[in-house]
This record gives structure tokens, sequence and C-alpha cells, in this order.
């Protein structure tokens, strides 16, 4: 007897993208995406920190778990605050906005004090506080920009329709921020806060023209500083060739491109990288990309992309379903700094980019670099929790979790009362 068509079972394909609608259909889609790529991608980062930095640490402070004990330590004082940001209303973290930016901006200022500014690797952008305690300014500006940025222009409201209004204060204002981090010499954290100025801008609704200028103005400003110093222009003139000196100024980038050749398609398996025996510099920091496709292979680098993408995509539906123009806004700039980080980074690590010396987001070693980071993923999470249904989501399920152990705690009662009763 033949089959009727209801009882023929469906392709997997069609089940599995009827699964995945139906999940992102629900109220905390967004929040449950937020979380759970974030989480994947810092214990991914926990492990990689702790394999490609065994050597280094063990070689330069006698155990190999030195470096992998400040970056936990980081994450454990970083992960308080942001889930104290995830729990504030958008309209507490946009008190925060100006605050932080000046915060940053004064910090920015300290570098060019002598004694306070310190140079590492060529670019004068961290201040020193004594001993091991240091940190990145530039990092905490981003994060500044986005809030304030945000905040500006959602308290402008109508006046936006003005063009002015589009432009003044927060382009001459983020152009000094942008100013101030490529006087550092640090051109690679200045083009992502240039990608954090350019996503605000087309956000916010700023005509093609204008929009069209902006990045012109930018790219020409960009071009300037690289053919005004000798060794940036060597380092994008090598890009095109890495192989042209391989024991000198394309030393990093060819043993980036040794590192994928030697992991080929399946790895040498965690812990089994030859690169970070010394052959590959900054190989937990601005390389450390590298060392996953050595260890993990072509799966361990699809699988870091897929994690990017879905928090990608968490923030840019969390801007695409608010309907608050500083959650959109806010949204938007945080989703536009943490791609184009993480593609500058992976591009730069592969060799389709030129090298500019910026960490992969929630991965590489760096507390000044994690720590603005996993704030500005609290305050998504604060976002998602404001969506359509999401707050009548979450008490729903606090009120069933309350329920479980109510329902726990009396069947725990009614056992003990049934052994007080038991006659001998």
């Amino acid at each position: 007897m033949a089959a009727r068509a209801e009882d023929t079972p469906r392709s997997f394909p069609g089940v599995g993208l009827a699964a995945l609608s139906r999940m992102l259909r629900r109220p905390l889609a967004s929040y449950h995406l937020v979380l759970g790529s974030t989480g994947l991608l810092l214990v991914l980062g926990l492990v990689m920190v702790f394999s490609a930095s065994s050597v280094f640490s063990e070689r330069f402070h006698d155990t190999p778990y030195y470096i992998f004990g400040r970056q936990l330590a980081w994450v454990l004082a970083a992960l308080p605050i942001a889930y104290l940001v995830s729990r504030m209303p958008p309209r507490l973290l946009r008190r925060f906005a100006l605050p932080m930016l000046v915060l940053s901006v004064g910090l920015l200022l300290l570098t060019y004090v002598p004694g306070l500014g310190v140079e590492v690797s060529g670019n004068r952008n961290w201040i020193e506080f004594g001993g091991p305690f240091r940190i990145q300014p530039s990092e905490l500006a981003k994060l500044g920009l986005v809030m304030w940025g945000a905040d500006v222009f959602a308290r402008k409201g109508r006046l936006l329709r003005q063009w002015k209004h589009l432009m003044v204060p927060f382009v001459p204002v983020a152009g000094f921020v942008v100013a101030l981090t490529v006087g550092q010499g640090d051109l690679g954290t200045a083009v992502v806060l240039m990608a954090v100025v350019l996503t605000l801008l087309w956000v916010v609704g700023v005509p093609s023209w204008l929009f069209s200028l902006a990045v012109g103005t930018m790219s020409v400003i960009g071009l300037y500083f690289v053919m005004s110093a000798q060794h940036r222009l060597d380092r994008v003139r090598l890009f095109l060739n890495p192989f042209a000196d391989t024991d000198d100024r394309t030393f990093q980038a060819v043993h980036s491109i040794y590192a994928f050749s030697n992991g080929g398609w399946w790895g040498r398996g965690l812990g089994g990288s030859v690169e970070k025996w010394g052959g590959l510099p900054e190989a937990h920091t601005d390389f450390i990309f590298a060392i996953i496709g050595e260890e993990l292979g072509l799966p361990g680098t699809f699988v870091v992309i897929g994690l990017f993408f879905v928090l990608g995509y968490a923030g840019i539906r969390i801007a695409w379903r608010s309907r608050e123009p500083f959650v959109r806004l806010a949204a938007a700039g945080f989703t536009g700094w943490l791609l184009v980080q993480a593609l500058v980074n992976m591009g730069s690590v592969l060799a389709v980019l030129p090298i500019v010396g910026i960490p992969l987001p929630l991965v590489s070693y760096g507390g000044s670099a994690l720590v603005p980071m996993l704030v500005a993923v609290g305050i998504l999470v604060s976002f998602a929790r404001e969506e359509p249904g999401a707050r009548d989501a979450l008490a729903a399920r606090r009120r069933t979790r309350a329920e479980r152990r109510g329902a726990e705690r009396d069947r725990r009662l009614a056992k003990r009362r049934d052994r007080g009763g038991v006659t001998v």
C-alpha cells in the first residue's frame, strides 16, 4: 500500500530550517544568541590563550599558567561588571554615555604625558600605573564613542532632518578621538573607530552624498597617515609580497601563513602548535587566530567565524527590532565595532589585509580590550531584554523556576513528615 504524503518523513534540511525559524521567532532569541555565542567565544579564548601562551609563560615566568591566569582574572573581573550592566535599563545606561566619553578622552590625553604614556611595538597608546598593570585607553574610547554618539543622535529627534545636526557635534568630537588615536601611532584602532563613526552615521540616516563625503574624507586621512610614516608605508608594500623579507619586516606575516599551513585541514591537535615555540610573535594576542588554525584546523576556524557571525546577527537583530532610537543606534554601533575588529584581525592574520595590530575580540589575551568588549556585550543583553515580549518571557521563566523550587520544597517537607510519622 502506498504511503500517504503526510506520512512521509520530512527531509532533514526542511526540519532544521523549520526549527531554526521557530527558535528565531521566540521573544528571547536575541538574548540567548548573545549569551551563547559570547560564552563560547570566551571559553574558546581561555583555552587557546593557555595553549598559545604556555611556552612563552614557561620561558619568561617559570610557569605555563602565568598568561592564562592573568586572562582568567580579567574574565572573572569583567563578568560581574557585564552582568550588572545587563540588568540596567537603557534609560539608566544613557546617563553613563557622556562621563564614559570624557573619561576615555582624558585617558587618551594622558598617553601623551611623559612618564605616563608607554610605547609598545611602536605605538604610544598605553598608560603605565606601575608593576604589570597598564591600560590601553583607546579600547575604552570605542565604548564611550558608541554610547555618546547614540545618545546625542537620540536626543536630537526631528532635528536630524537638517544635515548640520547630523554632523555637529558628533563628527568633530569623533574626529578628535580618532586624531588622538592616530597620534599615538595606533592606526589599527583608528580604523575601528572610523568604522564605528560610519556605522552610526549610516544607521541614523545620513544622506548618501554626505555619507559618501564622510567615507571619502576618512579614506584620504587614512591614506595620508599611511604615506606619512615610512614604517606604515613599508607594511603596506610588504603586505603585497610577504615573502620579500622573511627574516625581518614580514617575519610575523610569514609565520602566520606557516601556522595555517602546519595545521592543514584538521589541525595538529590542541596544544600541538609548532609556531608558539617562538616562531610566531604575539601568538596569544593579535595572532591567536593563527594558532587556532594550526591546532584546530579548518573546523576550528569555521567555529570562530560562525560564532562571530551569530553574535553579529544577534546585534543587528536587536537594532532592527528596537523601537527606541538610542537602543537601535547603540546596538548597531557595538555590532559594527565587533565585526569590523574581528574581520580586520582575521584578515591580517590570513595575510589578506596589512597587519595593523589589533586583538581578536573576546578571544585574544588582554584585559584592556576584553573588559570594554564584555561591557558592550552586557549592554546588548540589556537591550535584548527590552525586545517585544522579552520581559514577559523572562518573568514567566522566573515564575516557573519559583514554582519548581516551591514544589521541590513541598516534596522535601512531605518526605520529612512521612519519616517523622513512622512508629517503631
